[in-house]
């Protein structure tokens, strides 16, 4: 006899088929998988200084982000992150990235997370691409919580979550080490069910 509930999302449920593209609300910002065509968007990514001060990864040549691409891939078939750019709908210029870093099916949990280029900066791209892969993640995929954590030094980042409807909720107290050491994170969440 098992005592555990039923997973919330059933195994199978999100990797039996390709991972979606999204689009915004306003339809100006496509959220789409990642392809090996944007390997040198994504190095110029890591090469900017706001995205390094904030980001515990590192992506020192195109062949690391190659395999960070293909990594993520195999990742949505085991239903276990997603990842996507997020490009101007109408150009398809890269504008950012957004993703579920990690995702628990049987809990129905996942957290989120993003960053936008230093161009694309200002213009509510991170909000707007969260509320998107919100929307997705709760009301279609089927996920009951997800969570989002920054550096509370961070304070763009509190701006970002807090205008996507992502509740603060706590300090977690030196939880991970950045390039400068120890940072105490802001926890956020949304719910299934929240305004």
């Amino acid at each position: 006899m098992s005592l555990s509930p039923a997973p919330v999302i059933p195994t199978g449920r999100l990797s039996h088929s390709a991972q979606p593209t999204l689009v915004s609300a306003d339809g100006a910002l496509l959220l789409r998988p990642w392809t090996a065509a944007d390997a040198d968007v994504v190095h110029g990514a890591y090469q900017d200084a706001g995205i390094q001060k904030w980001s515990l990864r590192r992506m020192d040549s195109c062949d690391e982000v190659l395999r960070w691409i293909a990594a993520g891939e195999r990742q949505w078939r085991q239903e276990r992150a997603a990842q996507w750019a997020v490009a101007d709908a109408r150009s398809g210029e890269v504008l950012g990235r957004v993703a579920l870093r990690w995702m628990d099916l049987a809990q129905g949990l996942a957290e989120a997370a993003y960053w936008v280029l230093p161009h694309a900066r200002g213009q509510g791209v991170a909000p707007r691409s969260l509320t998107t892969l919100t929307r997705w993640a709760l009301e279609e995929a089927g996920f009951h919580r997800l969570e989002l954590a920054h550096s509370d030094r961070n304070e763009p980042s509190c701006t970002v979550a807090l205008r996507a409807g992502y509740a603060f909720e706590g300090t977690r107290r030196s939880a991970l080490r950045h390039a400068d050491g120890w940072h105490d994170m802001h926890l956020h969440a949304r719910v299934r069910g929240d305004a």
